[in-house]
């Protein structure tokens, strides 16, 4: 009622969205990693969701989101071999081309 039709992001407790949400640090090698944990984090609790529900009409869509999240994950560990093959002449732990943009 607050909103009438209007969009206000919430996290699953209610909790209303913030920035504070965005795991980011500015170093690509970092977020991949970051975007991966938040990936197999999904998959863990689809998983355990799929569980305890045993009603296809509602497991199936679990299913889906809990294969989308495998795809994801795939993808940023993808990105992240791209990214390391890039930088395969430095230390890629301590480099960040962000900053370091002169030993690029």
């Amino acid at each position: 009622m607050d909103h009438t039709l209007a969009i206000w992001p919430t996290a699953a407790a209610g909790i209303p969205f913030n920035a504070c949400e965005f795991q980011s640090k500015g170093d690509t090698i970092t977020d991949l990693y970051e975007d991966m944990a938040a990936e197999q984090k999904a998959r863990s609790t689809y998983e355990n969701i799929l569980r305890l529900i045993k009603d296809p009409e509602i497991a199936d869509p679990i299913r889906f989101l809990r294969e989308r999240e495998v795809v994801h994950f795939q993808r940023f560990g993808e990105t992240l071999r791209r990214v390391q093959d890039d930088l395969n002449s430095k230390n890629f732990y301590a480099f960040n081309g962000q900053i370091d943009k002169k030993s690029c």
